[in-house]
């Protein structure tokens, strides 16, 4: 069995769902990091528009890294469903990030 994970994340006010073979905390801070994005095949009959654009939009790419704070979920899963793209339930077109906690030391040290 192949281990594949589904990715849910938020961009630009829609909800991207995309598969993928690896998934890390990846190098760069704050983010997760995607690799080996799986789509369906261009030789099928019946395509999926939605499935299309991510393919499109994701060609060429080796490695894709999503912010934390727009991730939704990660799921692993058995096999690839379809990649999608849906609008955001209301009121989350607008990411929020994460509150950042502080010691209250001044970092400039003065």
């Amino acid at each position: 069995m192949v281990t594949m994970y589904r990715v849910s994340f938020i961009n630009q006010g829609k909800v991207y769902e995309v598969y993928a073979k690896h998934v890390s905390q990846g190098g760069l801070y704050g983010f997760v990091e995607m690799e080996g994005m799986v789509f369906g095949e261009r030789s099928s009959v019946v395509i999926d528009p939605s499935e299309e654009r991510l393919q499109n939009e994701f060609a060429g790419v080796k490695r894709s890294y999503i912010p934390m704070h727009a991730v939704v979920r990660i799921d692993e899963v058995e096999s690839r469903g379809t990649a999608k793209i849906t609008d955001a339930p209301e009121g989350t077109s607008k990411v929020t990030p994460f509150p950042v906690y502080t010691t209250g030391k001044d970092p400039r040290g003065s």
